[in-house]
């Protein structure tokens, strides 16, 4: 859990956007983190401290969940590993559909860098309603890896991710929640 301290600071410097992108919507500006190094060293540390010892690698879902994961990574002195979009990559390619609220996406990963057997965890900086935080860790398994914890800066717990996440079997953290 992030002292209060951190989560005073984040939420003093992460800007609310009303009605971005759309009107209703309160768009939650993390941009803001990047300008400031010590407090963006300080969201690594708490993401780390979630995460030493129980991982042999972090996957980061494009493009936001490469801000912290590959940091976190980094950290943790553990590759890291891109989901990326489709088409974005080279081949071969292992990929997994998944629904939005308006259409179907995919995302895909390179074949060969995540490893049979290997404890990984999926970052992205945003939990809403969790399509494609779930479609990334089908495609982990796909490879025969076990998705041991999902990591977030931002939960937005009125969007039920979270429970989407649950058949994993995995740990959830989020330093912040709304």
């Amino acid at each position: 859990m992030a002292s209060p301290e951190l989560i005073q600071k984040l939420e003093n410097t992460i800007e609310n956007i009303a009605d971005f992108p759309i009107p209703g919507i309160q768009f939650k500006d993390i941009s803001p983190i990047f300008a400031d190094p010590a407090l963006y060293k300080e969201v690594i540390e708490d993401l780390v401290k979630f995460s030493k010892g129980k991982v042999d690698a972090v996957c980061g879902i494009e493009s936001r969940g490469y801000l912290f994961g590959i940091a976190i990574a980094v950290a943790l002195d553990v590759p890291f590993i891109l989901i990326r979009k489709k088409g974005k990559l080279p081949p071969p390619i292992i990929s997994e559909k998944y629904d939005l609220e308006y259409g179907s996406a995919e995302i895909e990963t390179r074949e060969g860098q995540i490893k049979k057997g290997q404890r990984i965890l999926i970052h992205d900086d945003l939990l809403a309603t969790g399509g494609t935080t779930e479609a990334a860790a089908k495609l982990v398994e796909k490879q025969g890896a076990k998705v041991v914890q999902f990591s977030f800066l931002i939960g937005l717990k009125d969007l039920k991710g979270q429970e989407k996440l649950r058949k994993f079997d995995a740990e959830i953290y989020h330093t912040l929640e709304y």
